[in-house]
C-alpha cells in the first residue's frame, strides 16, 4: 500500500476503482471504434479525422471543471464524470452514423477528460511528495494490466456478440463503478480548500511550458506513430494488436520503477533522461527502415511518456496548496491546445515528407530538455519563499 494515512488510503481505493473502470470503458471503446466507424457507421477518412478533433474538444475545455466545482465536491464530480463517460460508451453502438458518433464521442470524452483532470488533482492533494509518484505509477500499471484484460475479452467475445452489446458492456462497468463511488466519501476536511476560479500564475511558467510542449509532442506520437508502422512497414491489424499487448505488459512492470526513480533521482534528472531519449527516438522514427526498430521505438516512446509524471510532482512541490485543483484543470487545457492544430499541421508536413513530422517532435524534445534544466532552480526558489 502506498500510504499509511487512513484518509489517504480511502482516497487511494476510491481512485483505484474509478481508474480501473475508466480504463475498461475507454480501452473497450478505443478497441472497437475504428472498425465500428468503418463497417457499421460507414465513415470516410475525412469524417473519422473530424471525429478525432471532436474527441479533443472536452480536453481543451477542461478548465471548466473549476466552475463546476463551485456546485459539487471534487470527489463526487470525479465519480459523476466516470458515469457520464460510461453512458457515452453504452449508447455508442446504438447510434451508427457520423452525427451519432460525434454526439457519443463528446459525451464519453467530457467524462473521460474531466475524470483525468480530477484524478491528478486529488492525487496531488491527498498524497505527499514521495507518495504521489508511487500512487501514479501503481495506477498506471493497473491501467496497463486492465488494457490487456480488455483486449483478451474483446477478442474472446467478438465472435458471438455484436458491437452494440460490447460497447454497452464496456460502458456499464464505468457506470456501475461511478454509481458505487458516488456513495463513498474519501475526502478530508483537514486539507486546504481549493480555489474555485481559474489560476494562472507567472511563478508556474515552467510547469505550463513543459505541459504545453508535452501535449504537442504527444499529439505527433498519437496521430502518426502507428500510422507510420502501418503505412511504411505494412503492419496488419494483428501486428498492431500484438504490439499493444506487449507494450502494456512492459508498462505494467516499468511504471512502478519510474515512480521510484522520481523519488530517488529527482524530477530534473528523470525529465532530462526522458527528453534526451525522446530526441533520439523521434530522430530514429524519421530514418529507420526496419519494422522491428519501428515497433521497438513505439514501445520505448510509450515507456518514456510515463516519465511525464515528474512534471506533475514538480508542480506539486512548487504549488500553493489551494492552487492544485484549478491548476490541474488549466494544465489539461494547455496540454490540449496542441490537439487543435498539431495533427493538421503534421498532416500537411507528412504530404511533403513524413520525416518532417518526427524531426519536428525531436526538436520539441530538445526544447523540453533545455527547459527541464530549470527545474532545480524553481524548486530552490520555492524553498526560499516558504
Amino acid at each position: 500500500m502506498p500510504t499509511k494515512s487512513f484518509t489517504s488510503r480511502k482516497m487511494y481505493i476510491f481512485l483505484l476503482v474509478l481508474t480501473i473502470a475508466t480504463t475498461v470503458g475507454f480501452q473497450g471503446w478505443r478497441t472497437l471504434l475504428n472498425n465500428f466507424a468503418v463497417e457499421v457507421a460507414g465513415l470516410d477518412g475525412g469524417q473519422f479525422g473530424l471525429l478525432g478533433s471532436i474527441r479533443e474538444i472536452p480536453g481543451f475545455l477542461a478548465l471548466l471543471v473549476i466552475y463546476v466545482l463551485m456546485f459539487i465536491k471534487e470527489h463526487r464530480l470525479a465519480a459523476l464524470s466516470v458515469i457520464i463517460m460510461g453512458l457515452g460508451i453504452c449508447i455508442t453502438g446504438f447510434m451508427p452514423s457520423f452525427a451519432g458518433l460525434a454526439f457519443t464521442t463528446l459525451v464519453m470524452s467530457f467524462g473521460f477528460h474531466y475524470y483525468e483532470t480530477l484524478n491528478q488533482s486529488l492525487t496531488l492533494q491527498y498524497f505527499g511528495y514521495t507518495e504521489a509518484p508511487l500512487v501514479m505509477g501503481r495506477l498506471r500499471s493497473l491501467a496497463a494490466a486492465t488494457n490487456i484484460c480488455v483486449g483478451v475479452v474483446v477478442i474472446s467475445i467478438s465472435g458471438f456478440m455484436g458491437y452494440s452489446e460490447i460497447f454497452f458492456g464496456a460502458g456499464i462497468v464505468a457506470v456501475l463503478a461511478g454509481l458505487y463511488c458516488l456513495t463513498r466519501d474519501p475526502s478530508s476536511p483537514d486539507l486546504p480548500p481549493q480555489h474555485k476560479k481559474m489560476i494562472f500564475r507567472s511563478k508556474y511558467w515552467l510547469f505550463y511550458a513543459l505541459t504545453f510542449i508535452a501535449g504537442a509532442r504527444r499529439q505527433i506520437f498519437v496521430a502518426f506513430a502507428v500510422f507510420l508502422l502501418v503505412k511504411k512497414f505494412g503492419f496488419s491489424l494483428q501486428h498492431i494488436a500484438i504490439l499493444f499487448v506487449v507494450n502494456n505488459v512492459i508498462n505494467y512492470f516499468v511504471n512502478p520503477i519510474i515512480a521510484k526513480s522520481v523519488n530517488k533521482f529527482g524530477e530534473r534528472k528523470v525529465l532530462t533522461l526522458e527528453y534526451a531519449s525522446l530526441f533520439l527516438i523521434f530522430t530514429a522514427y524519421a530514418y529507420t527502415d526496419s519494422p522491428l526498430v519501428g515497433a521497438l521505438l513505439y514501445i520505448l516512446d510509450n515507456i518514456f511518456f510515463n516519465f511525464t509524471m515528474a512534471i506533475k510532482t514538480f508542480f506539486q512541490k512548487i504549488a500553493d496548496k489551494p492552487d492544485i485543483a484549478p491548476s490541474m484543470a488549466v494544465s489539461f487545457t494547455i496540454n490540449h491546445i496542441a490537439a487543435v492544430f498539431v495533427p493538421v499541421l503534421g498532416g500537411i508536413a507528412w504530404m511533403q515528407d513524413y520525416r518532417i513530422v518526427f524531426l519536428g517532435a525531436a526538436g520539441m524534445s530538445l526544447v523540453s530538455l533545455v527547459l527541464s534544466q530549470f527545474v532545480d532552480r524553481e524548486l530552490l526558489l520555492k524553498g526560499r519563499t516558504d
